[in-house]
């Protein structure tokens, strides 16, 4: 087998795009109106001169990343831009070395002056994440490779140097075993503050095209799968609860996870908000569909914290604790078994938890399983590399709600949602008003073209025809 081919960081650009949500959106404490698109370019060099750019784009969330009450949203999107701008540092500094080799060797360094910076270990995996994924990208553009082919044959490099634990394992035998799914169920995230039925709008209905309540969201996009946000308050979670089951089970089938979004204290507020729906009749088909909880309890504490006992009942998974290689490792330990899959948290951690799982599996470990979650992801650069890597590890179904809280491709000229639309035409399609936005299909989203795509699911043109847009 030919070794992994180095490659050196010779030029990065970054630009961004604003964008105001059609609807608002509450998480945790937190309520979003508007945002910031980042958009990262790299070109690299490897040892015999051949040039190619790589690309990447996340969304810079506020109060996700560091819920900081007394930090604004710019505070926070400039916590992100300085993440991304020292790993931008760190990588131009490197010397040639293979995709993963440079993840490697700059990632410990990058949490440490991150952290002096005052920057936590999920906003470091933010900046980190982005250079790995443009990195990436170019390799395999300059490979002629689509994503899953070159993580079949290990393009990267990648090896166990960060994950101690599975030394031993077979990862090279993992990694070309992985077989890209060709669709994924679309789970839709019901906001806290989402109307669910027609009525809940009254006269505040936009109007634009696009569904507005979960009613509309399940018979547009035909969806059968679902996340519930919680409060963190068992008896305000509970009517809420009772309203959305009230829509979910007029379906012959669904499926739901729950997301605590940090909001309790500890694991006793999420036992008794799960005493509370196993003693209502009217939430026994919405508890026998209930899948998983994700990071409840407040990352401050939850890998300080057992939740044995919880888990034997539900299983829990961290998100935002998921801010260093080995945060699944602690979690583990304090009775958790899964694990969020998020581009913004880095493509290589997610290969190798998924590589955990396997191992643990394996192992004799039961109920171990990894989630795709990230509902801020965009339409283009950013949504379409969250569902390469989701489809590469073939997790079943995805959070994605970038389409129900933001009109389509928002910001995008003609010219680029036309490039999108030749590249991507089983994801895309023009509605009113003649914007682009995402299709689901039957509750599914297709990733043929995704997986067509050389580079990190991405089609040639349509990133370079953003990068030209802004």
């Amino acid at each position: 087998m030919a070794l992994p081919p180095c490659v050196q960081v010779r030029q990065a650009e970054i630009r961004e795009r604003q964008l105001s949500m059609r609807l608002p959106f509450r998480f945790g404490a937190a309520t979003v109106r508007e945002a910031t698109q980042i958009f990262f370019a790299v070109e690299l060099a490897d040892v015999a001169g051949r040039v190619a750019t790589g690309y990447a784009a996340e969304l810079m969330v506020p109060k996700w990343f560091d819920k900081n009450p007394s930090l604004s949203n710019a505070d926070n999107e400039d916590q992100l831009r300085l993440a991304l701008g020292i790993a931008v540092d760190q990588a131009s500094a490197a010397e040639p070395m293979t995709a993963f080799g440079l993840h490697a060797a700059i990632e410990p360094a990058h949490h440490r002056l991150c952290e002096r910076n005052g920057l936590n270990g999920l906003i470091a995996s933010f900046g980190l994440a982005l250079v790995d994924r443009a990195v990436l990208d170019g390799l395999c553009r300059m490979e002629g490779l689509a994503v899953h082919q070159a993580v079949a044959a290990n393009l990267p490099g990648i090896d166990a140097s960060t994950t101690r634990d599975l030394q031993g394992f077979d990862l090279p035998g993992f990694l070309a075993g992985l077989k890209p799914a060709a669709s994924l169920h679309l789970r839709h995230t019901v906001g806290y503050l989402d109307a669910l039925t027609a009525a809940d709008l009254g006269d505040a209905r936009l109007d634009d095209g696009l569904p507005e309540c979960l009613e509309d969201e399940i018979a547009t996009y035909g969806i059968s799968h679902f996340k519930i946000k919680l409060s963190g308050d068992p008896a305000a979670d509970l009517g809420r609860l009772r309203a959305v089951a009230t829509v979910l089970d007029r379906l012959p089938d669904y499926r739901v996870s729950m997301d605590g979004n940090e909001q309790f204290s500890d694991p006793a507020g999420l036992a008794e908000l799960l005493d509370r729906i196993e003693a209502e009749p009217s939430l026994a088909r919405l508890r026998a569909s209930l899948l998983f909880v994700e990071q409840p309890i407040a990352r401050a504490s939850a890998l300080s914290t057992s939740v044995a006992a919880l888990g034997e009942r539900i299983l829990l998974e961290i998100d935002e604790s998921d801010g260093d290689p080995d945060a699944f490792l602690r979690a583990r330990a304090q009775g958790y078994r899964g694990i969020s899959s998020k581009s913004c948290k880095g493509f290589y951690r997610a290969l190798l938890n998924a590589a955990r799982v396997v191992q643990w599996r394996a192992q004799g470990g039961t109920g171990y399983f990894m989630s795709a979650e990230d509902l801020t992801t965009q339409a283009g650069i950013a949504l379409q590399q969250d569902l390469a890597l989701a489809g590469l590890l073939n997790l079943g179904h995805v959070e994605r709600n970038g389409h129900h809280y933001v009109d389509g491709m928002a910001g995008a000229t003609r010219a680029e949602e036309n490039a999108w639309l030749d590249g991507h035409g089983d994801l895309y399609r023009r509605a009113g008003g003649g914007r682009l936005r995402l299709t689901p299909d039957r509750g599914r989203l297709s990733l043929l073209s995704v997986n067509r795509a050389i580079g990190l699911g991405v089609a040639a043109g349509a990133a370079e025809a953003t990068f030209a847009a802004l």
